[in-house]
């Protein structure tokens, strides 16, 4: 968290939108604890904004899963379970294989080469070591874009919008967890070669075993994920 001044240096009818923006990176990044409060008085005087867009930001957090809301306790920190980690990882595989399999069969060759450049800039990051923070923020920047190009010539806004609400949700998962010391590896994965795998699913236009890859993907991720925090997490049923 970086405290600013003022919420006046921010451009106007912008506030929420950062403050939304921030506040997720720290839940998403593990600054912030399951179930920790979000106290409007510390959250204020942590980024520098009003209550209004820091209020709206909690509103939309809590829409996305991210924060919770009770009428009595405010707004805390949701809660982590590894039920709900794998309930996630399957919804993304059924929503992201489809979309993949809708941009292999009608993506062109503009398609193409936006999954090639987004593979490429995040080849390059992921073969850097680990560096501090703006280091780690342009990987998960780079991994977000490769995976969004992978879709993005589907022509599905619908399956669209649900692939990135549940990448967000996934993340808060994973990004904590997975990203470790190394060169082209993150907790004993090699995520270049997991990530070509999907690339040249896409250039060689087989739907199926692209929808194959994302599926195998999601679930390695998925198994790194419970034998890291498998100690920590207690593991709640989801909700019939």
């Amino acid at each position: 968290m970086t405290p600013t001044d003022t919420a006046i240096e921010k451009p106007a009818g912008s506030l929420a939108d950062r403050a939304y923006d921030e506040i997720r990176d720290d839940i998403l990044d593990g600054v912030f604890q399951p179930e920790q409060p979000l106290r409007l008085e510390a959250l204020k005087e942590s980024y520098g904004y009003s209550f209004s867009p820091i209020r709206e930001a909690l509103t939309r957090l809590a829409a996305d899963r991210l924060a919770a809301q009770t009428s009595l306790r405010g707004f805390r920190v949701a809660p982590l379970s590894l039920d709900e980690m794998w309930d996630i990882l399957r919804a993304r595989i059924l929503v992201e294989s489809e979309a993949f399999r809708l941009s292999i069969r009608n993506g062109n060759e503009i398609w193409e080469a936006r999954v090639v450049g987004a593979f490429h800039a995040f080849s390059r990051c992921a073969a850097r070591a680990p560096q501090p923070d703006t280091d780690r923020r342009l990987f998960e920047q780079r991994h977000a874009a490769f995976h969004r190009a992978l879709l993005d010539g589907s022509g599905s806004p619908s399956l669209l919008h649900l692939a990135e609400q549940l990448y967000v949700q996934s993340e808060r998962y994973r990004r904590p967890h997975l990203m470790a010391e190394g060169t082209g590896r993150r907790a004993g994965r090699d995520v270049i070669a997991e990530h070509a795998i999907l690339r040249d699913a896409a250039l060689t236009r087989d739907a199926e075993a692209g929808a194959a890859s994302i599926a195998a993907h999601y679930t390695n991720t998925g198994t790194f994920i419970e034998e890291a925090l498998g100690a920590r997490l207690s593991v709640v049923s989801s909700p019939a």
